[in-house]
């Protein structure tokens, strides 16, 4: 949610502001703005929508000069989308600019007691209370004022500040929201994400909660709340400046698509060494693991469908009682505990507050944490007791696709590492899955190859009103996303069911010409989830199934089938997922939907 980017140094900063900005657009579209100090004050433009609008307003950036400044794209939280409630958001003065990702808890606290010293807002923002909760403490001391401020503000929060009284520094503050520094060859520069300045350095400061970083032109310095030094390392990004573009694509959602096999294959490679499952940073010998007698999964959205699947998983492999929970309930629940259980939480980002939430109150009650994410140096990777990291790279399109594999195939691995330790299964067992894993980036590619009849499918379905999207098992999981997948780009309705549910409510809403999709690919439930399809057909729906290949029966019942290559039955959802993505996709884009970024949501949820 909601994106920051701010440089201090020797160029135009409006530039690298919107070109930062322009990174991390899928954090947030609903407005954008900019602030740089030009050598007299602190100028600024704000403009609604989508940043291409506020790059026509400054004539892309040539209109705010000056080589000090912040920018912010909003997803909003307080505050319909305006130009008013756009980043930043000033002191009455406007001689204190401020840009925030996060949310102020107790905004409504602190705003009544401002202006019951007489300060007046002018937008609905929970930031502005921070515009003036600074100018309330500054003395001359902008640290000063930073420190005291922290200590009344609660919730979640990435700042970047300029104060008009000190033109030389820029000053960044992080609670429970990602913020980075980087120092480049003619400046320094924060954001809220490695994209957005990797294009000027490679190294990269992660700062941590209540740590603030004061930045001049040619340094970096990092203070914790009490505002004593503190000694920070840098982080070296790995990978590619040309991984966060659209080589060619017309998307990055299709990018991403595409990219799925070398991802799934990046994850597996540094795991299976010389036919064995080698996971070193589980950090668990095999008798810790077979003293694990449950497991909690733990995540929201698709990483969520991760984790249902891997219920299935783990449970059929490694025989040990599987969890899972929505992140956002976990807490509420008052869950049970105990000594034996492990937390697996499940975040691409690694910020996602509300698993975030649950991590934190698992480590309180001592239970141990593993952490399945996607960003090296995130909160989760930081605060778990061990992190399996997905190698996909870097994801720009709202609607994940190839994290959501990657974190797949993390899960396969270490349902048969547990397996292994537990004795559950056999080694011969083990080696035929293992050839099986190794085939899925081949067999993906093969599906991919094919996208152009379901292309055409797509096109007949763009004006569809509801869609369902039916399973048993862990075909069920895969429908769970197939659903979302399409009702998040392309806005349709659509719903996920457990096949056998149908009967009881569900197949009431059935009417001719409602798309029915049926996944099917696990063969001991083949006649029944058939069965279900029947009863959808003579009701007048018309079936797309996605099933395994050789199944030829499910023609009796299925319009459309698309078939995927044979595999494991643990691992089907790795294949049958493709289809649906495509799907998705070119409905999506039939109905001239932004794909890349879906209205009324942003890539990284960092508020709960």
């Amino acid at each position: 949610m909601c994106g920051i980017v701010g440089y201090i140094g020797a160029k135009q900063a409006a530039p690298i502001l919107l070109d930062g900005l322009d990174k991390l657009e899928y954090r947030g579209y609903d407005s954008a703005g900019m602030a740089v100090y030009d050598g007299k004050k602190i100028q600024f433009a704000k403009a609604r929508g989508r940043l291409k609008i506020l790059r026509e307003l400054t004539h892309d950036g040539a209109k705010l000069p000056g080589c000090l400044g912040i920018g912010h794209t909003r997803w909003a939280t307080h505050g319909v989308p305006s130009n008013t409630n756009a980043h930043p958001h000033f002191n009455e003065a406007e001689t204190i600019a401020v840009v925030h990702n996060g949310i102020i808890e107790n905004y409504a606290r602190l705003k009544k007691m401002l202006v019951g010293k007489g300060y007046r807002f002018v937008s609905e923002t929970d930031t502005e209370v921070v515009a003036h909760l600074l100018d309330y403490y500054y003395e001359g001391d902008p640290m000063d004022a930073i420190c005291k401020a922290m200590q009344r503000m609660e919730g979640s929060y990435a700042l970047g500040i300029i104060f008009m009284d000190h033109p030389g520094r820029l000053y960044a503050v992080r609670k429970d929201s990602p913020l980075i520094a980087g120092k480049a060859e003619d400046g320094c520069l924060i954001a809220s994400d490695v994209p957005a300045i990797l294009k000027y350095t490679r190294d990269v400061y992660f700062l941590q909660n209540e740590e603030i970083v004061c930045m001049e032109a040619g340094q970096i310095n990092f203070f914790n709340i009490d505002k004593d030094p503190i000694e920070k390392t840098a982080t070296t990004i790995e990978w590619d400046v040309s991984a966060a573009e659209k080589a060619g694509y017309e998307h990055f959602m299709l990018k991403e698509i595409y990219e799925q096999p070398k991802a799934v294959l990046d994850t597996l490679n540094p795991r299976i060494r010389n036919g064995k499952i080698e996971i070193e940073e589980l950090g668990m010998t095999d008798e810790e693991i077979r003293a694990i007698h449950k497991i909690y999964m733990v995540a929201c959205g698709s990483a969520y469908h991760t984790a249902v699947t891997a219920k299935y998983v783990f449970e059929g492999l490694a025989r040990i009682p599987v969890e899972t929970d929505l992140a956002s309930e976990f807490r509420y629940r008052d869950p049970i505990l105990d000594e034996g259980t492990l937390l697996i939480v499940v975040s691409q980002s690694g910020e996602t507050a509300d698993t975030l939430a649950a991590l934190r109150e698992a480590k309180q009650r001592g239970v141990r944490v593993l952490g399945i994410v996607n960003v090296v140096g995130s909160s989760i990777a930081r605060e778990a007791d061990n992190v399996m990291y997905t190698w996909a790279g870097p994801e720009i399109a709202v609607a994940t696709t190839k994290a959501y594999s990657t974190q797949l195939v993390a899960e396969y691995l270490l349902a048969m590492k547990f397996a292994e330790a537990r004795g559950t299964v056999t080694q011969q067992e083990i080696d035929d899955m293992l050839l099986d894993l190794r085939r899925l980036p081949q067999q993906i590619e093969l599906l991919l190859d094919h996208k152009e009849k379901l292309q055409r499918f797509a096109n007949r379905y763009v004006a569809a009103r509801d869609v369902f999207f039916i399973g048993r098992g862990i075909d069920y999981a895969i429908s769970l996303e197939g659903s979302l997948k399409l009702k998040e780009i392309s806005y349709i309705h659509s719903e996920a069911y457990a096949a056998g549910e149908l009967k009881h409510g569900t197949i009431s809403l059935i009417e001719e010409g409602t798309l029915v999709a049926a996944v099917v690919t696990q063969k001991d439930l083949y006649k029944k989830t058939i069965s279900n399809m029947v009863e959808v057909k003579t009701r007048g729906a018309f079936l797309l199934a996605v099933t395994n290949e050789g199944n030829t029966e499910v023609e009796k019942a299925a319009d459309y089938v698309v078939y995927i290559p044979e595999t494991n039955k643990y691992f089907t959802n790795s294949l049958a997922v493709i289809p649906l993505q495509i799907f998705s996709y070119y409905v999506a884009l039939g109905k001239g939907c932004d794909v890349d970024k879906p209205r009324n949501l942003a890539k990284s949820v960092t508020v709960e």
